[in-house]
């Protein structure tokens, strides 16, 4: 039984809030790729950004459906999907978000950060060589 245990961040509102806010900023972070906002409302929109841009990969209708249920705008839901299906994430198996702290807020001390979609190709890491010591 799950008494009294909530799932993911609660962002010191209620739930249907939380739920109407997260949905608010995914829609505003995939229509202009980089928004500035908290560190916590950032880090709880993340994995819904990662979910909408593996579901845009995969490109199928279910996918495209389970996207607008997450997103709620279709006109946005389909620039994603004609990002994905250009190749724009293909090289990137998840990471699709950046997060840049700014500093911490004037009024409040909240900490602001800027989060953006990850554009770049994957730079492949140099492959590392071991090298033994030979013992006479």
């Amino acid at each position: 039984m799950r008494h009294n245990k909530k799932r993911g961040m609660k962002l010191g509102t209620d739930a249907s809030h939380t739920k109407a806010m997260k949905k608010s900023l995914v829609q505003a972070l995939l229509a202009n790729d980089r928004i500035k906002t908290l560190d916590v409302r950032a880090k709880a929109i993340r994995p819904d950004v990662d979910k909408v841009i593996t579901w845009a990969k995969r490109g199928d209708l279910a996918a495209r459906r389970l996207a607008i249920a997450k997103v709620g705008d279709a006109e946005i839901v389909r620039e994603v999907f004609d990002k994905a299906a250009q190749g724009l994430w293909a090289d990137r198996n998840g990471g699709y978000t950046r997060i840049m702290k700014l500093g911490p807020r004037k009024g409040d001390g909240a900490e602001v950060v800027i989060i953006e979609l990850v554009t770049e190709p994957v730079a492949k890491k140099a492959a590392q060589t071991t090298v033994t010591k030979v013992e006479d």
